[in-house]
């Protein structure tokens, strides 16, 4: 009988154990996912920003070393990200593969033109320097037309705006959620010890001494707790980074270390003040409260 009790309150601190491995490994994950957002945010808006292209077409009358001159001095501009010349051979090619027909059999000559295709730096993708970047480029006279998508533009970064504002205001929603779950779960395992840590405390044994073995025992779950979260996280990072190579999430080791780093820290410090408060809370009652 004795045996079988005692195996029956085994299995009890284990299940209560894996209870609170599994929440704090949980909320720890949710939580870093959050903070590998909140992290990667302006890189995905500048990425989405940077996709943006300016056509510069150019008249048929165009001189190849003016093209070049262009070229060259476009490259060289501190708001480029990368340019390219699309010859209107070239466009018509694509023009064809994306319609499947050949529109020159209809019309019978090319109407296209040559054009340069400018790709921004993200900071620079805004209503005001586009228009500065348009004005200078037809300001050559070698330039028939500018064309970009300003109400795109516009809509792009009001969105960002709105997104980040979000983004930040539920991560730090979500951290205080966090805190309050893991904490939650740290003083029912101490409540279950209740009894215990007062008939500890009845035969001499300090504070000090009684609160130790409790705190480490949670730390290392914490330990736990957040190493299965680094692992998750690092799967999903993994195949995000893999199916969105362009995205460049690995390419910021420094970043990511430091999000692990402060995921697995979380996890101790969550889990040491939550059990400090709880065990001094079931040492500070009396023991007529324990059995309320």
């Amino acid at each position: 009988m004795s045996s079988s009790f005692e195996q029956h309150q085994k299995r009890r601190l284990i299940s209560s154990y894996f209870s609170v491995v599994l929440s704090i490994g949980l909320v720890l994950f949710l939580l870093g996912l959050l903070g590998m957002l909140v992290l990667n945010a302006k890189k995905v808006s500048d990425h989405f920003k940077e996709q943006v292209v300016v056509t510069i077409y150019l008249k048929d009358t165009a001189k190849e070393v003016e093209i070049k001159q262009l070229e060259k001095s476009l490259a060289m501009a501190e708001y480029v990200k990368s340019t390219e010349y699309v010859s209107k051979e070239q466009a018509a090619e694509f023009m064809k593969a994306e319609n499947g027909e050949d529109f020159m059999d209809f019309v019978g000559y090319n109407p296209l033109q040559n054009s340069i295709d400018v790709h921004l730096k993200a900071d620079f993708v805004t209503s005001e320097h586009l228009e500065k970047i348009s004005s200078e480029a037809s300001s050559k006279n070698f330039v028939e037309e500018v064309t970009y998508d300003n109400d795109l533009v516009n809509l792009m970064n009001e969105n960002v705006k709105k997104i980040s504002f979000w983004v930040l205001l539920i991560s730090g929603i979500f951290t205080l959620i966090a805190v309050l779950l893991i904490n939650s779960s740290i003083r029912l395992a101490v409540y279950s010890k209740r009894f215990t840590i007062k008939t500890m405390q009845m035969v001499g044994a300090t504070k000090q001494f009684i609160r130790r073995p409790f705190v480490w025992k949670s730390v290392r779950l914490g330990i736990i707790g957040a190493i299965l979260a680094l692992i998750g996280m690092a799967i999903v990072l993994y195949y995000i980074n893999k199916s969105f190579p362009e995205l460049g999430l690995l390419n910021t080791p420094i970043l990511v270390v430091g999000l692990f780093v402060f995921v697995f820290a979380l996890g101790i410090i969550i889990t040491w003040i939550s059990t400090h408060i709880a065990t001094q809370r079931f040492l500070n009652l009396k023991t007529d409260a324990l059995y309320y």
